[in-house]
């Protein structure tokens, strides 16, 4: 009698093993979404970012065109409004390269956090 209720209670359960494999399948498919899903997140927010970037550069081109043109204007010399510009630039790379670790540091900060909020959103 109790054998007949041992198998009628293993017939209605699926085994422990069996369990355990569906267990770590859908396991296996969440993580893979979740991957999928970061991963996407990051590209996305990179894309937008690259646009912003590249869009950002053109807009300080044709600042630095206007900004030498109109010195030439002003300086009645196109060598010395170019010039300006060019010593400008020169400044602003010498200020650069001597503060980099304290530039680098916000920045790299400021990357890594934009990667975990990307993948906190989950």
């Amino acid at each position: 009698m109790e054998e007949n209720e041992a198998k009628k209670e293993q017939q209605t359960q699926p085994p422990l093993f069996d369990q355990l494999k569906e267990y770590a399948e859908i396991r296996f498919k969440l993580a893979k979404y979740q991957a999928v899903d970061g991963g996407s997140a990051i590209f996305a927010s990179l894309i937008a970012d690259v646009v912003v970037a590249i869009s950002m550069l053109l807009a300080f081109v044709f600042a630095s065109f206007t900004l030498a043109f109109y010195l030439a204007e002003v300086l009645q010399s196109y060598w010395g409004g170019f010039g300006c510009v060019a010593l400008l630039y020169l400044l602003i790379a010498t200020f650069i390269k001597v503060y980099k670790r304290t530039i680098e540091k916000p920045i790299a900060n400021a990357f890594v956090r934009k990667i975990f909020k990307n993948r906190n959103n989950d």
